[in-house]
């Protein structure tokens, strides 16, 4: 039944697609001047215009090759700067993931403390180091950002 009915619908369509393309096209003009366009003439219209609209496909024509050049070349430029937007973004992402590492890691973790002789505490050298590696971790993150968005 369903193909039945697909085929029919598909021979339907391509019964009225011509008569679709070659219907008239009526421009009323209204005595206050207002202009209705519709596939009938208007009643009570001062000025009617039949027209058949161009269906035809002669005014598209493939590119020349000097126009087929110029749009492989905005092509490759605009390929080019979607690959530089995404080395920046990903690179702005790494920043940022530097960064919560770094605000994540300020807590100083198990053996990192160390106790002093006045009962104080003190981070040990491993903290520090740690920290260290961290801070490195962002600077070499905006340094790759920096160098992203100049292109190199």
């Amino acid at each position: 039944m369903r193909i039945v009915s697909a085929i029919a619908c598909c021979l339907a369509a391509a019964l009225l697609a011509p008569a679709a393309s070659a219907q008239l096209l009526y421009k009323s003009t209204m005595p206050d001047g207002k202009v209705i366009y519709g596939d009938k003439p208007v009643p009570g219209a001062v000025k009617v215009e039949k027209s058949k609209p161009d269906t035809s496909k002669k005014g598209f024509a493939p590119p020349t090759k000097g126009e087929a050049a110029t749009l492989k070349e905005l092509e490759a430029a605009r390929l080019k700067r979607e690959s530089a937007q995404g080395k920046v973004q990903a690179a702005e992402q790494a920043l940022r993931e530097a960064e919560a590492r770094l605000a994540a890691g300020k807590e100083p973790v198990a053996g990192e403390r160390q106790g002093t002789v006045s009962g104080q505490q003190r981070f040990t050298d491993a903290y520090w180091a740690r920290q260290k590696k961290l801070e490195q971790d962002i600077e070499n993150a905006r340094r790759a950002l920096d160098q992203s968005r100049s292109g190199k």
